[in-house]
Order: C-alpha cells, then sequence, then structure tokens
C-alpha cells in the first residue's frame, strides 16, 4: 500500500524542480511543493492514507485521531472508517485554526472526552509548528497525546520538532521516497 501511495503523491501532489521554485508559508524558496489534498481527497487516496494510518496507530491505544483543520480532516475520517473496517474503531476529531467563540466555546470537534489518549496527525511537516499547534490545542482541551503521524515528512527539522512534545512520532513517507519516485517517473 505504501508503494501504492508514493506513486499516488507523485502523481497528485508533489512537484519538484532543480532549483527553488516554490514559495513555502515562511518565504522561504523551495525545490518541493506538496499539496496532500488532491491524494488524501481522492477515493484511493482516502483508503491507501487510512489504512496506513490505522496501520501506524493500531497498537498506540488511541482513542481518536485527528488534526489541525483542514489538512488533518480527510486523513483523520478515513483513518476512522479504516479502523471500524479492521473492527477497532477509533474516533475522528478536528482542531480548529480560531476557537469558536459561540456555544460551547472549544478548539476540538468530535466525540471525545478529556483524558482520552489521542493521536495528532498531519498533511505535510516542514518545521512541524502547524503539528505543533495541534498538539498544544489537543492537551488544551484535556486530550492526552500519546502519538503524532506525519503522512509527509519534507525532512526540514519538523519531525525532530515534534518529537520534544511527543515523543512516539511516525512518518507515512519521506521526501526522499517522493523525490526517488518522481525521478523515476519524470525521467
Amino acid at each position: 500500500m505504501k508503494e501504492e501511495l508514493v506513486q499516488l503523491l507523485c502523481r497528485k501532489s508533489f512537484q519538484y524542480s532543480t532549483e527553488p521554485a516554490f514559495k513555502l508559508v515562511s518565504g522561504q524558496m523551495s525545490s518541493f511543493y506538496v499539496n496532500c489534498k488532491p491524494t488524501t481527497l481522492s477515493p484511493r487516496g482516502m483508503f491507501l492514507v487510512g489504512h496506513l494510518v490505522f496501520e501506524a496507530i493500531a497498537d498506540a491505544g488511541v482513542q481518536g485521531v485527528g488534526g489541525l483543520t483542514f489538512g488533518a480532516d480527510p486523513i483523520a475520517v478515513a483513518t476512522a472508517f479504516a479502523s471500524e473496517l479492521q473492527g477497532r474503531p477509533i474516533q475522528a476529531f478536528s482542531i480548529r485554526k480560531e476557537k469558536k467563540d459561540h456555544g460551547i466555546a472549544r478548539w476540538i470537534e468530535g466525540d471525545l472526552s478529556a483524558g482520552a489518549k489521542v493521536a495528532v496527525i498531519d498533511d505535510v511537516a516542514t518545521t512541524g509548528g502547524s503539528t505543533i499547534s495541534a498538539i498544544e490545542r489537543a492537551r488544551e482541551e484535556g486530550l492526552d497525546v500519546v502519538k503524532a503521524v506525519i503522512l509527509v515528512d519534507r525532512q526540514e527539522g519538523g519531525v525532530e520538532n515534534i518529537r520534544r512534545q511527543v515523543k512516539d512520532v511516525s512518518v507515512i513517507v519521506t521526501r526522499d521516497e517522493l523525490v526517488a519516485v518522481w525521478k523515476t517517473l519524470n525521467g
């Protein structure tokens, strides 16, 4: 499944240039561009991502899986669906970018109670900043973050930064794996 996911990411979500041609959120230029949404929102991508992320968290004893909206949402939903197919249901949740200011003011949407063990996920990690924000917000809501899973690690220090917050971090696909396959597909 992982090999198929790498191929799909290379076709739908990854771009590479020998010269830095892509502007990142930080303002820096990069030779790599990753937008996982075309993959994670496709039927086959959901299937592959859901099963691979479920496999990464299956033995962590978590009751929930989620992260910062919008990048983590399709991954969390696909993982929850895959968990039900495996007979080991795990709840999906979503963390808002801004705290809800009406009704019950909270960061998180989902069916989890304070104290629940959860895995925080993200589609791409560069510096790890958005994943760390998600971890902090989940903890602020009383969730016990015991694992983090990154779909694509850009290998720029993000995973190491995340490990300072959560010891158990899994990466599904690395930038190096994407580059290797991209080069074989694009000559």
